[in-house]
């Protein structure tokens, strides 16, 4: 898998990070998280799967420390060459090691963007959610946008063209390969139900949000419906669709609270 996102990582800011859809995704993540990067408090944050570093980047500008990892050589090497502040970090690391002593700090927040939790399996994310908690300090928070198993657009898109197994191929607990940006990757989609009942015994949620839920795939960028005035429509419907049971539909928002620390037995 870092193979393929060394390779994703050569044209991933343009077919992504700057083009319409994309800017308009992460303007909706950062709706949601302005409040807490805006609050006027100094927080140390730990970015997972930070891809080529957009995030991390706009955390730093806002004189926030921040540590982005990715397991990708790609994709961090790039982030690197981006101008950045001194205060953001961007180092390698594969997210299945992750454990209390991989940093020497605790953080206020841990955030990962964009499906990048998508490429763990249940079991993973279990171990994941256990290895967080200890990197958290105490109230602190687990910010996470994935993916789910439903997405109208992409149903309308497949069964428009007839495709009804590729329509579906999200509805399912197995592993399913994914396109980025002509690569195959084994992605696993989970409904927010699913989150949180990997996640009750060492956070409490506070928050799910839709992400997207109007805006298109990024695989409509070259389509009409990737046009600037349209999606401003789309934003503004996303705007007005904030109830969780949209989560469900498109990409899903989660803000947990660091609860107390998870004793592995």
């Amino acid at each position: 898998m870092k193979a393929d996102f060394d390779i994703a990582s050569r044209t991933y800011d343009s077919v992504f990070t700057f083009s319409n859809i994309g800017k308009a995704q992460r303007d909706l993540v950062f709706k949601y998280i302005n409040p807490l990067l805006k609050q006027g408090k100094k927080l140390s944050i730990l970015e997972l799967n930070c891809g080529t570093g957009a995030d991390a980047i706009e955390f730093g500008a806002l004189g926030h420390k921040v540590i982005a990892t990715d397991l990708s050589k790609g994709m961090i090497e790039t982030a690197i060459a981006k101008p950045h502040r001194q205060n953001v970090t961007f180092q390698q690391q594969d997210i299945n090691t992750l454990a209390a002593a991989t940093f020497n700090e605790t953080f206020d927040f841990i955030f990962s963007n964009f499906g990048g939790l998508n490429c763990l399996s249940q079991q993973q994310l279990l171990t994941f959610f256990k290895e967080t908690s200890r990197l958290l300090k105490p109230k602190g928070k687990l910010i996470l946008v994935i993916m789910p198993k439903n997405c109208l657009w992409e149903y309308f898109y497949f069964s428009i063209k007839c495709n009804f197994k590729k329509a579906k191929r999200r509805n399912t607990n197995e592993s399913v390969m994914a396109n980025v940006d002509g690569i195959s990757v084994e992605t696993w989609y989970y409904n927010p139900k699913d989150i949180v009942s990997l996640t009750t015994k060492s956070y409490r949620l506070e928050k799910i949000k839709p992400i997207g839920l109007a805006i298109p795939p990024s695989y409509f960028e070259k389509s009409i419906l990737a046009k600037p005035a349209l999606l401003s429509v789309f934003k503004g419907i996303d705007t007005v669709l904030t109830n969780k049971f949209w989560a469900e539909i498109r990409r899903s928002f989660f803000n947990r609270i660091h609860e107390k620390p998870v004793i592995l037995q």
